[in-house]
């Protein structure tokens, strides 16, 4: 006679469970979406103008990140006491977040938020290289034609860039290397840290690199600037808010999805991440083209692919 409520209350769950998870996924989009506008509001401010440096934006995000993290640093260096470990957390934070950080924002000295957003599409791709190339791993045919046809795509945004910047193809090529930096760092911490919480993960990196990230500001005359004139105030700002939301907060709840949904539905956020960028891009004045829009078409086909679950063939 109970069955049916039962039976009920298991269904309500398991609905509730999945709109939880799909709004963690529409958050993560927007989050990272955004964080190119946020990179070129830092750059540039609201007129245009030059406000801080690539370095400077870069180097407040990090030193947000670590800073509203620090609270959690304690207990995490205790979880993670071996010094081999700790080593591989800052090479894990170097090559996926600190790097990336400046070289993104170096990109963005010269092309558009919404070309930053697209490259970023390639990540899952680098992902399968380096797994490729550097662990040996087996990849199905059908993977490398998914990884082809998005190198592919992106060989057709750095044209449309040539074609429409004046030749800015090398720094768009700074945003292709922080996306090759991605795919090492997911690599290394799937055979290294697989063992570590990533939550200890991010707050140990992010924490640790907030010394060069106070000395890159020291350096760069940060602090000699007028801090409290309205553009310096608003540049810093939005990189603090990139750092506190775009780098720390993104990814604990990146994690937290990763717990309850796996891996392969978090993956899926490469896809939106493309269109809210653009999104952005296209409201606050960027051109969009066809051909740009086009090769972004092609680089999530080439992703989509990639990440389809194909069977190895068996040796005889």
């Amino acid at each position: 006679m109970q069955a049916a409520p039962t039976t009920k209350r298991v269904s309500s769950f398991s609905y509730t469970n999945k709109m939880v998870n799909w709004l963690i996924f529409v958050v993560l989009c927007l989050i990272w979406g955004s964080s190119f506008v946020l990179m070129k509001l830092g750059l540039y401010g609201l007129d245009g103008q030059p406000v801080l440096s690539a370095y400077q934006v870069a180097a407040i995000r990090m030193l947000s990140a670590g800073l509203v993290l620090l609270p959690l640093a304690k207990p995490a260096m205790a979880r993670v006491a071996t010094a081999s470990v700790r080593w591989y957390v800052l090479l894990s934070g170097l090559l996926g977040s600190f790097f990336p950080a400046f070289l993104f924002c170096i990109a963005e000295t010269a092309i558009d938020s919404s070309l930053a957003g697209a490259i970023n599409a390639m990540t899952p791709l680098f992902v399968l290289l380096v797994a490729t190339v550097v662990y040996n791993n087996r990849i199905p045919t059908m993977k490398w034609l998914g990884i082809i046809i998005g190198f592919a795509g992106c060989l057709l945004l750095l044209f449309r860039q040539q074609g429409s910047s004046g030749g800015n193809n090398a720094y768009a090529m700074f945003a292709v290397l922080a996306t090759m930096f991605y795919g090492f760092n997911v690599n290394m911490v799937k055979h290294k840290l697989l063992h570590i919480s990533s939550v200890d993960i991010a707050t140990l990196a992010f924490v640790f690199l907030t010394i060069p990230s106070l000395a890159v500001l020291i350096g760069t005359g940060y602090f000699s600037l007028p801090l409290l004139s309205a553009p310096i105030l608003l540049a810093t700002a939005a990189a603090a808010v990139l750092g506190v939301f775009g780098t720390a907060l993104a990814s604990i709840l990146f994690y937290m999805l990763v717990k309850r949904a796996g891996i392969v539905f978090p993956s899926l956020v490469t896809y939106g991440i493309p269109f809210v960028a653009i999104g952005w891009g296209i409201y606050y004045g960027e051109k969009i083209v066809w051909m740009q829009l086009l090769a972004l078409l092609i680089i999530l086909t080439g992703v989509y692919l990639a990440n389809l679950q194909f069977p190895l063939r068996k040796k005889a």
